[in-house]
């Protein structure tokens, strides 16, 4: 009789453990799939952003002073050279759009590059020529490309609170 009671204890325990080798694998997986972006700013996933070209028609249904908040999916163009303070991303060939970070609360690396997704306001803005000449000075522009910005620009601009870099 005690080895009956042996032996089945010793197949529930041999049993047991296997289970619980397998949900520390699956643990492992998913912990390395969240490891694929560096964040910044507020804690966001990737879920449900827009494509630039999803974002860029909703950029045109916007006017001066509407805001929409979302959540975009795009590539960097330029970071602020002197302490990356701001970023622009590509829509398209001829559009792109100013990302700053919310009340200054984080920058981006200086050398940062590629993917990005970037949760926060969007909205349209009349850029005046001394804050244009002031972002080609921090982008490192050159003198002659500096003083080339003689009128305002009607800008697609975000807001972020929060930033996924793909790493």
């Amino acid at each position: 009789m005690k080895k009956l009671v042996l032996i089945f204890a010793l197949g529930i325990l041999a049993f047991g453990c296997k289970n619980e080798k397998k949900s520390t694998e699956t643990v492992a997986v998913e912990e390395n799939q969240e490891m694929a972006y560096a964040s910044f700013g507020m804690e966001i996933n990737d879920a449900e952003a827009l494509n630039a070209d999803r974002m860029l028609e909703q950029y045109k249904g916007l006017k001066a002073g509407d805001t929409l908040v979302t959540k975009m999916r795009g590539k960097i163009k330029e970071v602020c050279s002197v302490k990356g303070c701001w970023m622009t991303l590509d829509l398209d060939a001829e559009n792109q759009v100013m990302v700053k970070f919310k009340d200054y609360g984080f920058f981006m690396p200086l050398n940062a590059e590629g993917e990005v997704v970037i949760n926060g306001k969007a909205f349209v803005t009349q850029t005046s020529v001394d804050e244009l000449r002031h972002y080609a000075e921090d982008a490192g522009k050159s003198e002659e490309e500096i003083a080339a910005i003689t009128a305002p620009k009607l800008e697609y601009r975000f807001e972020a609170d929060g930033v996924l870099l793909k790493q």
